[in-house]
């Protein structure tokens, strides 16, 4: 009887001094990066990140919006649209301070058609497209799940698939996580995940039709118990904002592949049609990631290491329009930017590369 008088006193004691423990010790909803922390240290980070975003152009989407309203969590708390568009704001901001302009398909809470973002982002003449969004729980998740994930368009077995779109989503996932202290989830290496998850074949609308480099971002989950305290905050959406920034920013800083047209209008002895190209990167090229495909199918060619050209020698064309695409990584394992072009064969077998 001692024994067990003696063992309940002392758990009573742990578990009280726990509770102080507990109360004294508050764990905060978020912090600052340290280098947000002092404004002279982050004017500094901006500006040397300016020698690589400066004179950039970046488009912006702020899902959501105006009519579409929808998404908020179960008590009304936070609403999505509202989230995704004070992100993109100081996104912009720390952009145009390191020298980006910067298009946006919203400014505030307006109707944008989903069909129409893409189409913007197309003709504002953008390098670059960041759609900004929060997620929700599928049917076996609940409050509770909450992870950071950043989409690309399409899988690698797939034409649709540009590499360098999954590049960027990489740098811009794992800054966003690490400022947000929030993981990239469980479904992923890296947090970033092929938009054909979704919706298979087909994928996002905003990045099946975009024409530049795309990325989709699900900054967090709104409908999370924890993410309810905190993405209605502005101080916490200009973390989540800087993540993006310094992921963007540190992408345009590695080295990438540039691919350039060398001739486009040779026919050999034997009408087949010739093409060259130069193929260059300051770290050195990956010969193994070189791929050639004309209208679909991928094509042999030769490439030369030292003067960086690459020769494709391919059966006449027929004329009419025939499609060209290239893709080429460096030995850090980034890729060029998506190099799609049209060979257009005249009835007279002239050729000539047009975008």
């Amino acid at each position: 009887m001692r024994k067990k008088y003696i063992f309940g006193v002392i758990s009573i004691l742990i578990a009280a001094g726990l509770q102080s423990c507990s109360s004294s010790l508050a764990v905060p909803l978020f912090e600052y990066p340290p280098e947000m922390k002092d404004a002279a240290v982050r004017e500094n980070i901006v500006k040397d990140y300016s020698a690589y975003l400066a004179g950039k152009k970046i488009f912006l989407d702020a899902g959501h919006g105006g009519e579409d309203r929808k998404n908020k969590d179960k008590n009304g708390i936070v609403t999505e649209a509202d989230v995704n568009l004070r992100v993109v704001l100081n996104l912009k901001k720390y952009l145009e301070e390191a020298g980006a302009q910067v298009f946006l398909s919203r400014e505030d809470d307006k109707t944008v058609d989903l069909g129409f973002r893409s189409e913007l982002a197309n003709n504002s003449g953008a390098e670059f497209f960041i759609s900004i969004h929060h997620n929700a729980p599928g049917k076996s998740e609940d409050d509770f799940t909450d992870y950071t994930s950043t989409y690309y368009h399409a899988k690698d077995e797939s034409y649709e698939y540009d590499p360098s779109n999954r590049d960027l989503a990489r740098y811009i996932e794992r800054d966003l996580a690490y400022a947000m202290r929030n993981s990239g989830g469980l479904g992923s290496f890296d947090g970033t995940y092929s938009d054909y998850i979704i919706y298979p074949g087909e994928g996002f609308s905003v990045l099946r039709k975009s024409k530049i480099p795309a990325v989709l971002v699900e900054c967090a989950f709104h409908t999370s118990r924890f993410e309810i305290l905190r993405l209605n905050n502005e101080e916490f959406n200009q973390i989540q904002a800087w993540g993006i920034f310094k992921g963007l920013a540190k992408y345009l800083r590695a080295s990438k592949p540039e691919i350039k047209i060398v001739s486009d209008s040779l026919m050999d002895g034997n009408d087949n049609f010739v093409l060259e190209f130069d193929l260059h990167d300051s770290t050195g090229i990956n010969p193994k990631s070189i791929q050639v495909f004309v209208d679909k199918r991928e094509k042999e060619f030769t490439y030369d290491k030292v003067s960086g050209k690459v020769l494709l020698k391919t059966d006449a064309l027929q004329p009419g329009e025939h499609l060209l695409k290239i893709v080429a990584a460096n030995k850090n394992g980034n890729y060029s930017f998506p190099f799609r072009k049209k060979i257009i064969v005249s009835d007279d077998l002239s050729v000539r590369i047009a975008d």
